[in-house]
């Protein structure tokens, strides 16, 4: 089979087009599935640059050792080992699990879910890590409610448009902070109002916030928690600041109750199962930037290290 194998740290031409072996169904409960298209975001230009660290105990110390990117994939069941029984050959279906980057991976059927009935598997595969991110910062996490003020910091990457899409199936007001570039498409997809963050510093305005799901952590935490509502939270997803600002909300979340911590979004089953249910309502949608082929992986990974992408991009083409 036909896969990506990173071979080594830094740069976006540390990828190669590789011949592998393909993998067969070994675990009770596992799908052998052909992947026609898989989606970028943030966790693989961590993997590529091998930074934090950490990430080179997953990919390989001191270099990659064969290791095949991406986290997020749709498909089409090509076998099923003997205790699967949820998928069968000929099933479509979409999730996140490690390689996605290949004509064909082998996973546990409890990180899957059937394809949206809506959505072709290049849309599919934009959903997983970035939807269920938005779903527990806005639903699991955030609480919110119908009739509340959320904003959205980030609000046209990978997790932000879904968390506009999402807030507001949740009957929330949504500000969406952003580039002027983007401010119509992020309200195409329900923003009821756009910040150009190139022209207004959200924390020096007058409007007070129940929710700020910071994904671009560019502010310091009091500056954010000023504009929030008494009864309000400051959830950073993620941040541009790297550890220091993520450790440094757990620290604060521990004694200032408007202080949330970083949250955890690893996609399972029942949210997957969750946002199958809101996409095919036509509450949500993926907002996909661009389209590259296998070839054309490296360049894929440059856009994304280059940053302020608006939505999802997406390797599509594989199993072909």
């Amino acid at each position: 089979m036909k896969a990506i194998v990173q071979r080594g740290y830094g740069s976006p031409n540390g990828f190669a087009l590789r011949e592998l072996a393909k993998p067969a169904v070994k675990g009770a409960k596992d799908v052998l599935i052909r992947i026609h298209a898989a989606a970028l975001h943030a966790g693989d230009a961590f993997m590529m640059r091998g930074v934090p660290y950490f990430t080179r105990f997953v990919a390989g110390f001191p270099k990659p050792k064969n290791y095949i990117p991406g986290y997020d994939a749709a498909g089409v069941v090509e076998a099923v080992g003997p205790g699967a029984t949820r998928f069968k050959p000929g099933d479509e279906v979409f999730g996140s699990f490690a390689h996605a980057c290949a004509q064909f991976v082998c996973v546990s059927e409890d990180a899957l879910e059937h394809r949206p009935s809506n959505l072709s598997l290049e849309q599919a595969a934009a959903v997983p890590t970035s939807a269920v991110a938005a779903l527990r910062g806005i639903r699991d996490v955030g609480k919110v409610t119908p009739g509340q003020t959320v904003l959205i910091n980030g609000a046209s990457g990978g997790v932000g448009t879904f968390a506009i899409q999402i807030a507001k199936a949740n009957g929330a007001e949504v500000t969406a902070v952003c580039s002027g570039k983007n401010a119509e498409l992020v309200c195409a997809i329900g923003a009821d109002h756009v910040i150009d963050y190139a022209k207004e510093n959200f924390t020096l305005g007058d409007k007070r916030y129940d929710l700020i799901l910071d994904n671009i952590a560019n502010h310091p935490l009091s500056a954010c928690r000023r504009v929030l509502t008494p009864q309000g939270r400051h959830i950073p997803n993620s941040g541009n600041k790297g550890m220091p600002y993520v450790l440094k909300a757990l620290i604060a979340s521990l004694f200032v109750r408007q202080q949330g911590a970083t949250f955890m979004a690893t996609p399972n089953r029942r949210d997957l199962a969750d946002l199958k249910t809101l996409i095919e309502a036509g509450k949500v949608a993926p907002v996909i930037d661009r389209v590259y082929s296998l070839n054309e992986f490296s360049e894929a990974m440059a856009y994304l290290d280059r940053g302020h992408v608006p939505g999802k991009i997406v390797i599509g083409g594989i199993a072909d």
